[in-house]
């Protein structure tokens, strides 16, 4: 038994998770981030919510469904106790989101010249717009669905926006003969009706009033005594026993139907709804009285992540950025002469995501070009890199993609895609039975005038040009060749039956990922001395693992000096006398979603950084296919460094957890520094020292 199993030094997996999201809420809190900003934050916080739900609290259920109750391996609570501090927590979260909407950012946008109000204080021309539109646009969508005796309570789709009706016919005998009904708020139509503008300000009413404004018209013959919104979440998660089903896609296809119509997890209800139609809803969704969340204003906040859509105010949102030419690529011609010479970074979003899609895209028409392999995990709904591995394969390359189809709530685009792939005639791989491929690289094989060369591009983010823009990821291009010899066996080792190849510079999860990591570890715990103690920066998105947590309280106790971005989940606690005094946690949240994972270990002088697809959590290191490399390339490595080190300096987006396991926001004095924009600060004056035609560049608004 270890001396550090004390659940005491631990957090709980949950909790630091609703901390994380907390910690996004705040950024909708902060006056100085712009309105729609805000209300975008909200959103993200509202959407992060949904999706805790539907996977990590329904997970919970269901152990407590089946009367599991062991208590987790670090923090001692059981299933059970867990959904209990768990709703207390989101209650009050919720709250808070609707006093700041309410009290807040309505008040602000009303300012701003743009408002939302009910259909009882619309002027009359306004009201008249909005019955004609009613009639025109949304009555010939809506389906009434009555609850009965022969019509029993509908299967909802998850997260879908509903109406509970209650109703008395019109020859109803006795005062106590009522109906229920549902009527489902169509998402094929804008949630914010817009209205002719009264005294100059945009004028918005949300969908589900306008319905209620007019319900009767769904229900002739019956007086309308009530109607009220409600939201049902479910469980999402997906069970497919990949190794008897005969066809992976087919079987994935299925399961998404029913994600949809799984188990209520949480009823979201208008506060005015009545104790009588909450009692019976509540009866119908079978949950308990935790899981009911009475919301006074509009539910499902994810909307207002659209709202720049529907008003033109470019004052209240940030000032855009145009991701620069890498700094890598400056002054360079073609991009495979260019990674022929040395390697080379790429850092998202402050520099494009271009050279990645063209390294694919050239590779596609190129002539010597004879093969291209690829692993596909995020790709989003429209995507270049897979439109033009579909072209070189009708092209006549040798083309082979390992698409992740179990990518959470990306099933449905991955399936779309494999199928366009395999219609084109690329080789489409759906992972690998019971593991997911996280992995992120890509191979081009290439003849030339001294014989085959191997093109590799590896990163710490998706091959997806939009999320590029948004997430913080590193990729590095090479060509070395014991980078081009391992990516080569990696994946002959995925697509056939070889044994676990001898790698010679990757490291690779589940086989050996994190038995390098501990080594590392350990290794600067065994080099670390008084006189040059040993240092470790790592940066991820979570950190979760018990047997990495401990080895990093074991190197405390030896003197090495600790330092953790990590922007999530955080099951380490800092700061304790003894175990993680010498160990410090920061997490930075601002209007990137930092994504990156870059591990530095001083090694006793000869120091090592790594790039990965992995976090330090078990599931990443015993039940994904991950991969870890090195960087080599000496100014390469101080670059990433450098990112490392300014971001450990952020004063301005950075938070820092304490051993109580509370976040604190860092607010050092002297000159502000944001890591974000001063990283998009450097890209840009990197293009202009290099007199670049890419360069764009717009004066900078926010902290440097």
């Amino acid at each position: 038994m270890s001396r550090f199993d004390d659940t005491a030094y631990y957090i709980n997996r949950e909790l630091s998770w609703l901390a994380f999201n907390e910690r996004v809420f705040a950024q909708a809190l902060d006056s100085g981030v712009p309105l729609l900003e805000r209300l975008k934050f909200l959103s993200i916080t509202a959407s992060n919510l949904d999706e805790f739900f539907m996977v990590r609290v329904a997970g919970l259920k269901d152990q407590v469904k089946i009367g599991f109750h062991r208590p987790d391996n670090k923090t001692g609570m059981t299933p059970r106790e867990q959904l209990l501090e768990l709703s207390k927590r989101v209650h009050r979260n919720v709250g808070e989101a609707y006093r700041l909407l309410d009290n807040v950012l309505f008040p602000e946008l009303l300012h701003a010249g743009i408002q939302f109000l009910s259909v009882r204080d619309l002027a009359p021309n306004q009201w008249a717009y909005l019955r004609d539109f009613y009639h025109q646009h949304v009555f010939p969508v809506l389906t009434p669905l009555a609850i009965d005796a022969s019509h029993p309570f509908p299967m909802l789709a998850g997260r879908s926006l509903n109406l509970a009706v209650l109703l008395r016919p019109d020859v109803a005998e006795v005062e106590e003969d009522v109906l229920f009904a549902v009527v489902q708020v169509p998402s094929v139509l804008p949630r914010c009706v817009e209205v002719p503008a009264e005294d100059g300000r945009e004028t918005f009413v949300f969908l589900e009033d306008v319905i209620t404004t007019f319900i009767e018209t769904l229900f002739s013959g019956n007086q309308v005594l009530e109607t009220a919104a409600f939201r049902i979440t479910r469980n999402a998660d997906i069970n497919v026993d990949e190794e008897s089903a005969e066809d992976l896609l087919e079987e994935i296809e299925k399961e998404l139907k029913k994600r949809r119509r799984g188990d209520a997890v949480r009823l979201e209800v208008a506060a005015d709804m009545s104790p009588s139609l909450l009692e019976a809803l509540w009866d119908w969704v079978e949950l308990e009285e935790d899981d009911i969340y009475s919301i006074n204003g509009p539910l499902d906040l994810t909307f207002l992540a659209r709202l720049n859509l529907w008003v033109d105010v470019s004052s209240l949102s940030y000032p855009p950025i145009h991701p620069q030419h890498p700094q890598d690529f400056l002054g360079e011609a073609g991009i495979f002469e260019t990674i022929a010479k040395q390697d080379v970074l790429t850092f998202h979003p402050y520099e494009s995501f271009d050279p990645v899609v063209q390294f694919i895209d050239c590779a596609a028409d190129d002539k010597d070009v004879l093969a291209i392999k690829q692993t596909l995990y995020r790709v989003g709904g429209s995507s270049p890199v897979v439109s033009a591995l579909a072209r070189a394969a009708e092209n006549g390359k040798q083309v082979t993609v390992l698409l992740e189809l179990k990518a959470r709530f990306d099933e449905e685009n991955n399936i779309v895609w494999a199928k366009k792939l395999e219609e084109a005639g690329c080789h489409v791989i759906y992972g690998v039975v019971g593991l997911k491929t996280h992995s992120k690289v890509a191979l081009v094989v290439r003849k030339e005038r001294d014989g085959i060369r191997r093109y590799v591009h590896m990163s710490t983010g998706n091959y997806n040009e939009v999320t590029a823009r948004v997430y913080t990821d590193i990729g590095m291009f090479t060509t070395r060749e014991d980078f081009g010899h391992d990516v080569s066996a990696f994946f002959n080792h995925l697509t056939g039956h070889a044994t676990t190849p001898q790698w010679r510079l990757l490291t690779t999860a589940p086989n050996g990922l994190k038995r390098r990591f501990l080594e590392l570890i350990h290794r600067e715990i065994e080099t670390s001395s008084p006189g040059n103690p040993g240092r470790i920066i790592a940066k991820m998105n979570s950190l979760t693992d018990k047997d990495i947590i401990v080895a990093l309280y074991e190197a405390s106790c030896k003197g090495v000096e600790v330092d953790l971005l990590v922007r999530g989940i955080c099951c380490l606690r800092p700061g304790l006398p003894g175990v993680s005094e010498n160990i410090r946690v920061s997490s930075i949240v601002g209007r990137f979603l930092e994504h990156s994972r870059i591990f530095y270990f001083r090694g006793g002088g000869a120091e090592e950084v790594y790039l990965s697809s992995a976090d330090w959590m078990t599931r990443n290191m015993i039940s994904r296919v991950e991969l870890l490399f090195p960087v080599v390339q000496d100014n390469l490595k101080a670059r990433l460094r450098h990112i490392l080190d300014v971001q450990l300096t952020d004063n301005v987006n950075r938070y820092e957890l304490l051993p109580s396991g509370e976040y604190v926001k860092v607010t050092e004095a002297g000159d502000l520094v944001g890591s974000q924009m001063r990283f998009y600060a450097e890209a840009c004056e990197h293009a202009v020292r290099h007199e670049s035609s890419f360069a764009q560049i717009i004066p900078l608004t926010t902290p440097q």
